[in-house]
């Protein structure tokens, strides 16, 4: 994809997210910092953010991801180069009511493929109380996607 379609499509899959209930109730928002090949996601944290949301971002530490409060500022993180939040981790995630989850393909079921080093699938189970959303470009969308017991379902993809 361009990165003009990758623009375009990230702006329509916020489009459609912003019209959900679950997105409409949360005031506190577990969201990633977008690599190249995913749903793009700074202009849409910036623009929520100034409109009263709280985000926060994963951070790896080691072989798991960590939560913190995202303040406007990012260091380059310890694998991947993702940015990431300067601050200690949350600890409390109690007020996180949506988590919008990336990965590398979905099925309808909400089955996730991500890139296969179980991150999200250790974090999630701390976060039983959070509407889970899986969020891809349509190319990523597939009839099924192969799992084991260890994979968490997303409650929708969008």
């Amino acid at each position: 994809m361009t990165p003009e379609q990758k623009a375009a499509q990230s702006a329509s899959i916020w489009e459609r997210l912003e019209q959900n209930q679950a997105f409409k109730d949360a005031t506190d928002i577990l969201i990633y910092w977008s690599m190249d090949d995913e749903v793009q996601t700074p202009a849409f944290i910036d623009k929520w953010s100034a409109l009263g949301k709280r985000f926060y971002l994963p951070s790896i530490q080691g072989d798991d991801l960590i939560v913190k409060l995202y303040d406007g500022k990012l260091h380059p993180g310890e694998q991947f180069g993702i940015p990431e939040p300067d601050g200690k981790p949350v600890t409390d995630l109690s007020p996180i009511t949506l988590v919008l989850v990336p990965g590398r393909a979905f099925d309808a079921a909400g089955n996730r493929m991500g890139r296969g080093r179980g991150f999200y699938d250790r974090l999630l189970p701390q976060l039983p109380h959070a509407v889970k959303a899986g969020v891809c470009f349509d190319c990523q969308k597939l009839p099924c996607v192969p799992t084991d017991d260890n994979d968490i379902k997303m409650d929708f993809v969008i």
